[in-house]
Formats: structure tokens, C-alpha cells, sequence
């Protein structure tokens, strides 16, 4: 027979296991980017949009609301124009966030915007350290190797981002558009 203190142990026990192992209120379940990266990478994907959404909205999250706010603040501030007021932002969230891959980007996207093509490309190689999956900083990084008269190199950042992501059809014409310049110079 149990003794009413053995049974009270017993019981606290399996409450505090039970409180151990059950999600927090309010805490989503863990999101299987490898299998988002999966869809997105399918050409043949009819949801590859929601797959992009999904990675983009990830990517975004920083685990803090302070940084969150800095990149929010840093990229509504590209979007005004103000590349200044953006790279301050953007650089507070890098120097705090160093893991944070999305706050180099946005940074390396507001250096574009002012034409600090070296400070972007840092930045970008920098995002793609953190995320080797970031299909936008390839994208980044294809076009200013392009627009810096580096068509080869541009050309592979474009075909690396659209084995990433094959839906993008800016992407695409770019390196159509390269490919086809490139026939036509003899080596």
C-alpha cells in the first residue's frame, strides 16, 4: 500500500514532467525551414509563394522585440528613401544582433540604395555566412557583381539564387539576359 506522502510525491512529479514537456502558452511549435526550403526550391511547386512567405516572414524574426523594431525602423527608413537614417538603424541591429543574418541584409540593401557597393557586398557575404539558404542576398549579390562589370560572377550569385528559389523571374531574365552576352564575346 502507498502511503498518502509517496502518492503526493508521485503526483507533484508527474505535474512537474507534465509542466516541463508542454508547450508555453502562447509559444508557436518550431517551423521546419529545411522543409519550406524543400517547397520553395521545387519549380514545380503550386505553393511555392506560400513557401516564400513563410521563409521571408522567419528570416524576420530576431527573437527580440527591440531588434525586431530596429529592423522594422531601419527598413521602413530604405523605403523612405533616407539610406542614412537606415544604415544607423540597421548597424545598432548588427553590432547587438551579430547572428541576426536578415539585419546584415537590410543593411547591405540600404548601402546598395546609397551606392556603397563594398560595404553592401561585405554585408551580403556576411548574410550569406549566417544563412547560405538567403536566396535574396544572392540575388543582391549577383547584381552588383553585374552592375560592377563582373558578368561571370554575376552570372553564378544568379544561378546559386535560383537553385533556391526558381520562382523568380527577375532573376531568371537576368541571367538569360548575361547568358546571352556572354555567347556573343569570344574567349
Amino acid at each position: 500500500m502507498i502511503d498518502s506522502a509517496t502518492r503526493l510525491t508521485s503526483l507533484l512529479a508527474a505535474f512537474a514532467a507534465a509542466l516541463l514537456l508542454a508547450p508555453v502558452a502562447g509559444q508557436a511549435a518550431p517551423v521546419d525551414m529545411n522543409g519550406l526550403y524543400e517547397q520553395l526550391a521545387d519549380p514545380d511547386n503550386p505553393h511555392w509563394d506560400r513557401a516564400e512567405s513563410d521563409i521571408l516572414r522567419e528570416w524576420s524574426k530576431s527573437g527580440s522585440p527591440t531588434m525586431d523594431l530596429l529592423l522594422k525602423r531601419g527598413r521602413e527608413a530604405i523605403e523612405a528613401g533616407d539610406t542614412t537614417a537606415a544604415i544607423e538603424h540597421l548597424t545598432a541591429l548588427t553590432d547587438h544582433a551579430p547572428d541576426f543574418a536578415e539585419g546584415w541584409y537590410s543593411r547591405a540593401m540600404a548601402y546598395y540604395r546609397a551606392g556603397l557597393y563594398g560595404p553592401s557586398l561585405a554585408d551580403l557575404r556576411h548574410v550569406l555566412d549566417l544563412n547560405p539558404h538567403h536566396f535574396a542576398a544572392l540575388t543582391g549579390l549577383g547584381t552588383i557583381l553585374e552592375e560592377s562589370g563582373a558578368p561571370e560572377d554575376a552570372m553564378k550569385a544568379y544561378r546559386a539564387a535560383l537553385a533556391l528559389n526558381p520562382h523568380q523571374d527577375n532573376v531568371r531574365q537576368a541571367l538569360e539576359r548575361l547568358e546571352k552576352d556572354a555567347e556573343g564575346v569570344e574567349i
